[in-house]
């Protein structure tokens, strides 16, 4: 039997993943058997037949003597005929690959051209079409590509792997009235009846998956940059939001071009929204697409700067990835984690300094998340099942970090002298992470293989504990650090898990005047506990670990109350004040309590009291509560809400009054009026005995439904979300499974998907039977989105079902990412059943364990029963013998 420690042990598990899943080895490019110099598609659309077909053309200019084979990548396409230099060629086609015998083996250095005659009908991936049906006759029709990471050989034969550069054509000829928009600059259009026949040409080389096609009904929003035509292409009747969204690309192009050192290097710069994008955007070769749910209206633009940020992303990578390009997928971080860093960059240009600092916070924690609770792995590894798997968090925010502490590390000026000399040194032409290493040390000397070889070549990051103390007779200020992250094991620092890092400490002293003076230095912390002694001419009001917070790591401060209270008052930098904060809530009591309400109130950085709201729902005493109340009239939206989640947190009569006005009556915000609908749910679903009642919340969400439709679904969503925590009422049950049909707008629909698992959590038989049934139905569409929500539903629950649903969608999906969430849900369900089964063993001893003991007691209680008549018996038969002797 186990027992309570061991029981907790059981039900954590052991560690976190391995990032490195069965079916996982070792990639490599292939071998070259020559250099593509030029790919020229010629091609028709049926758009309402969802058929593609044309012809490929590529020249090659062999570097292999004797080549005899050609082997190209092309998946469940029609291969009609092949020919080189115009002479017909015997072809083999498995499915995957076009594999052609050349007749007359090519000499190296001189180029041929293999055109290969092809057809697509109802392509699964790479070519998608988009078309109104039955459920949503108003959605548009369209046809767009997506070739990252490795399909564009679902559209077009092809040599699809990064290391091959070539310039590249788009010949295409669409029904009326129909715009194909590709790469590069528009040759000319041409009118052929009731079709046209577009012409686009790419000068600059880049790679196969870069290529791009979109077709659909579009209006034109013209901008440009230098001269350069910038051009917004959106479904008629957004030009408002179009021009709000992506407004800002010519300042945008213009900064970049300056901190790049390298002007926008295309003939022109597109941005096309699209319908049911499988991503946020992807930054095709001066062509970017982009899912048509960034466009903002004007209530959506108030406290939503996704979109702008997604718009920077993909623009960065017309430099990092575009110009720029990875010789192989394993070296992705050089450009994602430079279009992340420089969403960043952007939010510090427009925005200041305390923003971008908030902003990377938001991106440090983002891969925390990953790291703590899906998998820990290095930034660049070739170790993997598809390349897809090597886009997530570690790839996009984790390098980011890297890149602002390179900046950090260099300073300024080196800094971008870097990445001026990276950029143009390579300009057109593949890179390894090795490569930007180089240009580092070429163009400032520095060698910063130590930092690479902590963050990039290795997984994880130092988790600091902070401990400070004043020795008011050495006036000494003595901070102990630790390394909490660091093993026991291991025979080198790396193996141990240590980081060897400089650390700047900073000691705050504040004048009579209320002004604030740092006093800083550098520590190297390289041990798993080191203490240091500083000397001082007086006490610090407070101390910063790592000033300026530019080391991606954890820290836990371990300080005096008074020294907290002055840093979250004084502290210059807003991550400090934040960590102060923390620290704070941690400590609790009253005196926390007063000192962090004041900070909701007075902080000048709306960040900050985002995050001081957070830390006050952890401390469930009045005082808070009533902080958080105050925090609600703040005039920043993101404040407001995160006072509405936190006050959410206390699940009680009081806290459901003070949101119940934002969830019936809204808010300017919609995510304010969002978390309002979900809290009310969430504290109904609390509190079943109390006020308020769920039948009474349910009637509110059921109405919120009813009337508040609006951008991308936001408000709807949270009453969704809301009616998921009433899993006790048939009618939420009922009510959200409805919401999963087809023809409900889509954005709404997902939500409730993602619902059902919420609410197949500790449900009654008959109540999860219909939600299985409803998620085994939905397991079958071939719709992305549909798929991940699914999954993220069935990921939730504790049942056998659920298990066999996952298991069966990651052996039939074919998008990389679906494979690993259903493998990833597969381990989750597994391990939550075996949890329970755990818990529900325990409990079976448990209770045996009372019966036993009540039979035990059953037996004391006869015995001392019987012992008690016998006794009585006893002293009855002596009285009786007594009475009759003489």
């Amino acid at each position: 039997m186990l027992g309570s420690v061991e029981l907790r042990s059981f039900l954590d598990g052991e560690s976190r993943p391995s990032f490195v899943l069965a079916g996982a080895k070792p990639h490599y490019n292939p071998d070259r058997p020559g250099q593509v110099e030029h790919i020229f598609l010629d091609l028709n659309l049926d758009l309402q037949q969802q058929q593609c077909w044309g012809t490929c053309q590529i020249r090659l200019n062999p570097i292999v003597p004797g080549l005899e084979q050609l082997t190209l990548d092309a998946v469940n396409q029609n291969i009609n005929g092949v020919w080189i230099n115009d002479e017909a060629q015997t072809f083999n086609y498995t499915g995957e690959q076009l594999e052609i015998t050349l007749s007359h083996p090519p000499t190296p250095g001189q180029a041929i051209t293999i055109k290969i005659d092809y057809h697509l009908d109802h392509p699964e991936r790479g070519l998608y079409f988009v078309l109104p049906d039955a459920h949503y006759p108003h959605k548009p029709i369209q046809a767009w590509t997506q070739g990252e990471d490795e399909d564009s050989r679902f559209w077009f034969p092809c040599f699809d792997y990064p290391g091959q550069l070539a310039t590249s054509e788009v010949r295409v000829r669409v029904p009326q009235p129909f715009m194909a928009i590709s790469n590069g600059e528009l040759r000319g259009v041409e009118d052929q009846g009731d079709h046209k026949i577009y012409h686009w040409y790419q000068p600059q080389v880049h790679p196969t998956y870069l290529m791009t096609l979109a077709v659909g009904e579009f209006t034109e929003l013209h901008d440009s940059w230098q001269g350069k035509p910038v051009t917004y292409y959106v479904t008629p009747g957004r030009e408002t939001d179009g021009q709000r969204t992506m407004g800002k690309t010519p300042q945008m192009i213009e900064f970049f071009s300056q901190k790049y050192g390298y002007n926008y290097p295309y003939p022109k710069y597109a941005q096309v929204c699209v319908d049911d994008f499988i991503f946020g955007g992807m930054e095709n070769t001066s062509t970017t697409l982009l899912t048509d749910r960034c466009l903002l209206d004007e209530r959506a633009a108030l406290d939503n700067r996704n979109s702008e940020s997604l718009v920077a992303h993909e623009l960065a990578h017309q430099w990092f990835g575009d110009l720029v390009v990875i010789k192989h997928w394993s070296h992705a971080w050089i450009k994602e984690g430079m279009a992340s860093y420089s969403e960043i960059m952007w939010t510090e240009q427009e925005y200041g300094t305390d923003e971008a600092a908030y902003y990377r916070l938001g991106e440090i924690r983002n891969y925390l998340h990953e790291d703590g609770s899906r998998y820990r792995r290095p930034i660049v590894t070739h170790v993997y099942r598809e390349a897809i798997e090597l886009y997530d968090r570690h790839l996009y925010e984790k390098g980011a970090c890297v890149y602002h502490m390179i900046r950090a590390e260099l300073g300024e000026e080196l800094f971008w002298k870097a990445i001026h000399t990276f950029v143009q040194a390579n300009a057109h032409k593949t890179v390894e992470t090795i490569d930007l290493l180089r240009a580092i040390e070429t163009s400032t000397g520095r060698n910063l293989l130590p930092l690479f070889d902590q963050y990039v070549f290795r997984g994880g990051h130092p988790d600091y504990k902070v401990a400070y103390k004043w020795d008011s007779k050495s006036k000494l200020a003595v901070l102990t650090v630790t390394q909490s992250q660091a093993s026991k094991e291991g025979t080198s620092p790396l193996d141990r898990g240590l980081f060897d890092l400089e650390i700047p400490l900073g000691f705050g002293f504040v004048s009579d005047r209320n002004e604030v003076m740092t006093q800083t230095l550098s520590v190297r912390i390289h041990e798993p506990e080191q203490s240091f002694y500083i000397s001082l001419s007086q006490k610090p009001q407070f101390i910063s670990f790592d000033v300026g917070n530019h080391t991606l790591k954890t820290v836990t401060l371990e300080y005096p109350l008074p020294e907290l209270k002055a840093q979250l008052k004084q502290d210059p930098d807003p991550l400090s004040r934040i960590n102060a904060a923390k620290a704070l809530a941690k400590k609790g009591g009253l005196e926390a309590v007063i000192a962090l309400a004041q900070g909701l109130e007075t902080d000048p950085f709306w960040g900050v009291r985002v995050e001081i709201a957070k830390q006050l729902g952890t401390i469930k005493l009045d005082q808070a509560l009533h902080g958080l109340a105050v925090g609600l009239q703040d005039a920043e939206a993101r404040v407001r809400r995160a006072c509405v989640e936190a006050i959410t947190s206390f699940k009680t009569t009081e806290a459901y009054q003070l949101i119940k006005a934002i969830a019936i009556h809204g808010d300017p915000s919609y995510l304010v009026e969002a978390a309002a609908l979900r809290g009310i749910g969430e504290i109904a679903a609390a509190k079943p005995g109390e006020k308020p009642k769920p039948k009474k919340v349910f009637k509110i969400l059921e109405t919120a439904l009813e009337e508040r439709a609006g951008w991308n679904e936001v408000v709807r969503a949270g009453a969704i979300g809301g009616l998921g925590a009433l899993k006790e009422l048939p009618e939420a049950v009922d009510l959200v499974l409805d919401y999963t049909q087809l023809g409900i707008p889509q954005p709404l629909r997902l939500a409730a998907i993602r619902t059902l698992g919420t609410l197949g959590k500790n449900q009654t038989p008959e109540l999860l039977e219909r939600i299985l049934n409803r998620l085994q139905h939905l397991s079958s569409e071939s719709f992305f989105l549909s798929q991940i929500a699914t999954i993220t539903a069935l990921s939730q629950m504790d049942n056998p079902q659920a298990l066999s649903l996952l298991r069966q969608m990651a052996e039939q999906c074919l998008d990389g990412r679906v494979k690993r969430a259903a493998d990833e849900g597969v381990a989750k369900v597994q391990k939550a059943i075996g949890n329970t089964q755990a818990l529900k063993t325990v409990q079976d001893d448990l209770a045996e364990l009372k019966r036993q003991n009540q039979k035990l007691l059953s037996r004391l209680e006869q015995l001392e029963a019987q012992t008690k008549a016998n006794h009585d018996s006893d002293t009855s038969a002596k009285l009786e013998s007594d009475a009759t002797s003489p």
